[in-house]
């Protein structure tokens, strides 16, 4: 439920732009809407938690800044951008996460669910940094080598899919390290 939650922006972009009948205003048009979505996406999970989640407010900005360009420039690439803006923010914060603090990006995030080696918590963390920039990279690759609506398909399962894929990937990697008893295979 929480992963429809997060892709509600990119699902409501998605089904706004293949509703109208007028094809050359459908990004537009969708545009708005994700901008409208992020709003209540983010508004929505504050009322039901009294609490704002990062990525949401980073996401939440980064669709209000390109996407009211979009509109006013009446320019689709600074929406097109927006992916990867969001995933080269990404692969910044894990990779800054390396210098700052104890633990790193993905060992903050997960290491009160489970406890592998220190020098694999490091190779998750830049993993995840290598593939959010590789998919910032991709995004621009496909936004400007295919047409429109190829790239809105790739901007939600290209991306979403890949993601998934990676994360089965990173899964299994940990596995590996992860004995029955829960104590670290060395």
């Amino acid at each position: 439920m929480k992963i429809l939650f997060d892709f509600f922006p990119v699902l409501a972009f998605f089904i706004a732009y293949y509703l109208p009948a007028d094809r050359s205003q459908a990004i537009y048009i969708a545009t708005a809407v994700a901008i409208i979505a992020a709003i209540i996406q983010v508004a929505g999970y504050w009322l039901m938690t009294r609490r704002f989640e990062k990525m949401h407010l980073i996401t939440l900005a980064l669709i209000v800044i390109l996407g009211a360009a979009t509109l006013l420039l009446h320019d689709k690439r600074f929406f097109m951008w927006k992916p990867t803006a969001v995933n080269w923010l990404f692969a910044l914060a894990f990779l800054g996460s390396e210098f700052i603090g104890k633990k790193n990006m993905i060992q903050r995030m997960m290491d009160h669910a489970i406890t592998v080696p220190q020098n694999v918590w490091l190779i998750l963390n830049r993993s995840w940094t290598v593939f959010f920039f590789l998919m910032g990279a991709l995004n621009l690759f496909v936004a400007y080598t295919f047409a429109e609506n190829i790239w809105v398909n790739f901007k939600l399962f290209g991306m979403l899919g890949l993601t998934l894929l990676f994360a089965v990937v990173q899964a299994v990697y940990m596995s590996r390290y992860i004995s029955d008893t829960g104590e670290n295979k060395e």
